[in-house]
């Protein structure tokens, strides 16, 4: 078989929808836009949601509740076999594990978890830890410390 010899499968390739070609084609006259008003003229879109005018759905709904999600504390997940690649003996921070790559985004803290297996003994410092991760840690004769967020914003001024 040559590149040439290719082809798509059967039924994979459709012939383009020729527009305007008379009453007995099928897409004669008004083309499969139905007839007059804003969507049969060219260059007309209509928003998602739009309803011609009319309050919409979303807008109409009661906003009532709370939502959690603004003030959700987010971690960034390491596996404990991501930190096999340390030396036996080393000291994992949140800066060793961004220089390896494992903890990347805007996220300010790191949870540890426990999957896969440890093969070293590490003194890891995160935000969080799963309790079977801390069990892991702590079985290879390594230790845990929990480390605080540091502040994002200026302190305030003494008074």
């Amino acid at each position: 078989m040559r590149l040439h010899d290719l082809k798509p499968r059967q039924g994979a390739r459709h012939r383009r929808k020729r527009l305007g070609q008379g009453e007995a084609s099928g897409h004669g006259k008004t083309s499969g836009r139905g007839g007059k008003g804003q969507t049969a003229r060219s260059g007309s879109s209509i928003r998602i949601g739009f309803e011609g005018g009319q309050m919409p759905l979303i807008r109409r709904m009661p906003k009532r509740g709370f939502n959690n999600a603004r003030f959700k504390t987010n971690y960034l997940p390491v596996n404990l076999d991501d930190l096999n690649r340390f030396d036996d003996g080393a000291r994992v921070d949140e800066a060793q594990l961004r220089k390896a790559g494992l903890a990347n985004g805007r996220i300010d803290r790191i949870k540890i978890l426990g999957g896969g297996e440890l093969q070293k003994k590490l003194v890891v410092c995160a935000h969080a830890f799963s309790a079977s991760a801390r069990a892991k840690i702590e079985a290879r004769g390594g230790t845990c410390e929990v480390v605080s967020v540091r502040a994002s914003g200026p302190s305030a001024p003494a008074q």
